[in-house]
């Protein structure tokens, strides 16, 4: 088992002299197994409160040396907090390469039917890759595309492949494709730095919301807006998926949005009770 960061964080805070933490806020197996095992102790305060202290600071890292081959907390908590660590610090701190997952290719793919100017590192740069290719953008903190660009990101990888049957879509735009697989920390990054637009392309699905909103409109504010295709309705209708909608739906959600896009697609999808894939759009043109 995984030691998780917000407890490491509290064990590195509680092997301070006199600290204590409210057991409500230390809750998870690996707690559960340091109180039996003795490294942390409970102690009941007024009718209802726990606390959690450590009774022996020094029995903290012989403890989790050997339960989570840890040598040294405080170097493994910055180590998940670093979103690039090298797999060498992975070993001096934990005596594991594979403590988080490493990064070896940093960046993301885009994708483009039509050319788009740009500058990479300084230089001009033309995105046009060959049918049945991408191109992946490595020194994205250096990528800048033209202002005029919409940037478009792309939920599904078979959409992406796909593009220039969609393009009726985005026939008002200059877009500029990007994938969201393979998901990283690196396209939102690369989107918060620049000041181009961006349109999300994803499910319409109530997943397919929580995506947007949680990654992207989060993030980005008023610069990210959320496609609505032609005649939603009208394809929920004809290629909607009920079963999917029972799957995500829950009754005690209230679901609504202040964005007027989103708003008016959760109102299709709860009228019609099903979802929409967007696959569809790879084989369906909408009239």
């Amino acid at each position: 088992m995984k030691l998780p960061l917000h407890i490491a964080k509290k064990l590195l805070l509680l092997q301070q002299p006199g600290l204590t933490i409210a057991g409500s806020s230390m809750q998870h197996p690996v707690v559960t197994k340091m109180l039996d095992d003795g490294l942390l102790q409970k102690q009941l305060q007024g009718k209802t409160k726990t606390i959690l202290l450590i009774a022996d600071a020094a029995k903290v890292a012989p403890y989790l040396s050997n339960h989570f081959s840890i040598n040294n907390l405080a170097d493994y908590i910055r180590l998940l907090e670093n979103d690039e660590q090298s797999r060498a610090a992975n070993i001096a701190a934990s005596g594991s390469s594979k403590l988080k997952a490493v990064t070896t290719f940093k960046g993301f793919l885009v994708n483009s039917y039509n050319s788009i100017a740009a500058t990479l590192n300084g230089k001009p740069f033309i995105i046009n890759p060959a049918p049945g290719s991408y191109n992946f953008i490595y020194d994205y903190e250096n990528f800048i595309p033209d202002a005029a660009v919409t940037i478009v990101g792309i939920e599904n990888p078979e959409n992406f492949r796909h593009i220039e049957q969609q393009q009726h879509l985005f026939a008002h735009l200059q877009p500029l494709f990007v994938s969201r697989y393979p998901q990283s920390s690196h396209l939102i990054k690369w989107l918060q730095g620049i000041p181009n637009a961006y349109l999300h392309f994803g499910d319409f699905d109530l997943s397919g919301i929580s995506i947007y909103q949680s990654e992207y409109k989060k993030h980005l504010a008023q610069r990210a807006s959320f496609f609505v295709p032609p005649n939603l309705e009208v394809l929920l209708q004809q290629f909607g998926n009920k079963h999917l909608f029972n799957k995500q739906y829950n009754p005690h959600v209230n679901y609504n949005s202040e964005e007027e896009n989103v708003k008016g697609v959760l109102k299709l999808i709860l009228k019609n009770k099903k979802v929409l894939e967007q696959e569809i759009f790879i084989t369906h043109r909408s009239k």
